[in-house]
């Protein structure tokens, strides 16, 4: 790092453009709040379009990336901050656009021998028109986060699910259809480099009510987090393993987060997807993991940015 972190000036992006705006804003208020004892200044910018001219103006040392969803997360302002070259944390333009689309993650694990689901993309309206896989299933958009628009057709369902093929639908027009995955949902947070990434631990998450979703997820009190995972020892190493390979297989740095469904009747570890712009809020998985293993929470979005000024 050319300066210590106390006379830098550090901008921390917030909000964005994506439906998961909310989430982002939490984010961004948490990292900002704990930068500000230890930087010479925090810049808290709500993202739009004149994204560039305001980074221009500013001209801050480090940005501090707390957007989540399309544009902040898919590769769009990573691109802005290298045309602007400023150092910024999470993974770059390549990594962020792959994992933001989760049939090219799906082939890219694939093919690094790690399982994901079956299923594949189909069209919007002939998934809300008829089933196209057999009940149980997921149905999800190809780039949202934050479980965002993800619907769970149950077993002996009569119907599809009609949402998806409504005139208010903002989520593209292809969608990712999986065969539902009983079992425990996995979360496993990763911090480092492709070259010497380390998984922290793995969480075991159970929500309150039914399905994962946006609520379960965010709303205080949505699910019960344990960690670590109480499942069997060669599951949690290869979910560390596996974290990592992808971490690696998929080009991110910083910090990652994987999310598994673990089988534990046929006893079958499937990684679902990998976020790279992993939530900051009061409920999220990745400072929890790294309290846990006495990291706190200041501790943590120092670190993003110190790895984000190292010369790269």
């Amino acid at each position: 790092m050319s300066r210590p972190l106390s006379e830098m000036h550090v901008a921390v992006l917030m909000g964005g453009l994506s439906s998961e705006r909310d989430v982002s804003l939490s984010s961004g208020k948490g990292c900002a709040d704990a930068l500000e004892p230890q930087v010479a200044k925090v810049s808290r910018v709500d993202a739009g379009r004149d994204l560039a001219q305001v980074l221009a103006g500013l001209k801050p040392d480090v940005v501090l990336n707390c957007l989540h969803g399309d544009w902040g997360e898919d590769g769009c302002v990573q691109g802005i901050l290298e045309t602007l070259q400023i150092p910024y944390t999470h993974s770059g333009v390549l990594a962020s656009a792959l994992t933001m689309d989760k049939d090219k993650t799906k082939a890219v694990l694939g093919a690094a021998g790690i399982k994901v689901p079956g299923g594949g993309l189909f069209d919007r309206h002939e998934v809300a028109s008829r089933h196209v896989i057999e009940p149980p299933y997921i149905v999800k958009p190809n780039a949202e986060g934050s479980s965002v628009g993800v619907y769970l057709v149950p077993a002996g369902a009569n119907s599809p699910p009609a949402q998806v093929g409504a005139d208010d639908w903002t989520y593209g027009e292809q969608v990712m259809v999986e065969p539902y995955i009983p079992g425990k949902e996995l979360a496993v947070a990763v911090i480092g480099e492709t070259t010497g990434p380390r998984a922290l631990t793995v969480t075991d998450i159970t929500p309150v009510k039914g399905f994962y979703d946006y609520e379960a997820k965010y709303a205080p009190g949505g699910s019960v987090h344990k960690l670590p995972a109480d499942i069997p020892a060669h599951v949690f190493e290869a979910a560390l393993r596996e974290s990592e390979q992808a971490h690696v297989a998929l080009g991110c740095r910083g910090v990652s987060r994987s999310d598994f469904r673990y089988d534990d009747v046929k006893d079958e570890l499937v990684l679902l997807e990998v976020n790279t712009q992993p939530g900051m809020t009061p409920t999220s998985l990745v400072p929890e993991q790294a309290a846990h293993l006495g990291m706190t929470y200041q501790d943590l979005v120092r670190w993003m940015v110190e790895d984000a000024s190292c010369p790269r």
